[in-house]
């Protein structure tokens, strides 16, 4: 089972744990699963960039980045080195403490 804290860039919002979740799912849909707003424009199939975030702690417990995501991370907003895309973060069989941080969401309200 896994430990996964979320981090905000976003002004006035408290970090969030959530415990004993389950491997096999994206951090997309953990975030959705828990009223976590994080964008996804294109549903969650690596078609898009909304779904950005940094990833702070546990890159070895979820899938390896892909070149196709690698792609989509250079159109997100701000990208940085630890940049993934929530949909391809998908959690490894096992357990861990994994830590993320979610940029500003209201930077796609225009969108």
């Amino acid at each position: 089972m896994y430990t996964i804290k979320f981090k905000f860039e976003q002004k006035g919002l408290a970090p969030v744990t959530l415990t004993d979740i389950e491997a096999g799912q994206s951090l997309l849909e953990i975030a959705l699963n828990n009223d976590i707003e994080l964008h996804h424009n294109c549903g969650g199939v690596c078609a898009c960039s909304t779904c950005h975030l940094y990833l702070e702690k546990g890159d070895d417990l979820v899938e390896e980045i892909s070149d196709k995501e690698e792609d989509y991370i250079d159109r997100a907003v701000n990208p940085r080195l630890n940049s993934r895309l929530g949909c391809q973060c998908v959690l490894h069989d096992g357990g861990g403490v994994i830590e993320v941080t979610l940029p500003d969401q209201t930077q796609f309200l225009g969108e």
